[in-house]
């Protein structure tokens, strides 16, 4: 396979999982995150380090949030890592306010398939 078609492949299956990061963390898919989530999972909101099995339980809660979409997401495929940047913008449950956040997001190619190994969000209300 040439490197054009794979880095193809892999842009198209990446930019589907950061979809589907999105979705799952809108509408509680605690399943969804299980099946792409690394092991050794870590994610960073401000204040707070979680490892994979207290981002899930943390997912398993309500959200505080509604209206999740993403915008200018740039996906960087280096060798067997990406990183994916983007925006998001949601509104606040409790009272309404708009928000936006910053978001990375890193993927490893392990045994032929991308999993999210790292996550880090720059957000208020997380």
């Amino acid at each position: 396979m040439n490197d054009t078609k794979q880095s193809t492949e892999d842009l198209a299956i990446l930019e589907q999982l950061n979809n589907d990061y999105i979705r799952s963390d809108q509408f509680n898919d605690v399943k969804r995150f299980s099946e792409f989530l690394a092991e050794d999972f870590i994610v960073q909101t401000p204040g707070v380090t979680r490892d994979r099995a207290e981002f899930l339980e943390y997912i398993a809660k309500p959200r505080p949030f509604k209206d999740l979409a993403v915008h200018d997401v740039k996906i960087r495929i280096l060798s067997d890592v990406a990183l994916i940047h983007g925006r998001a913008t949601y509104t606040m449950l409790d009272d309404g306010v708009g928000q936006e956040a910053l978001y990375t997001d890193t993927y490893q190619k392990r045994e032929g398939a991308w999993v999210c190994v790292s996550a880090c969000a720059i957000a208020p209300g997380t």
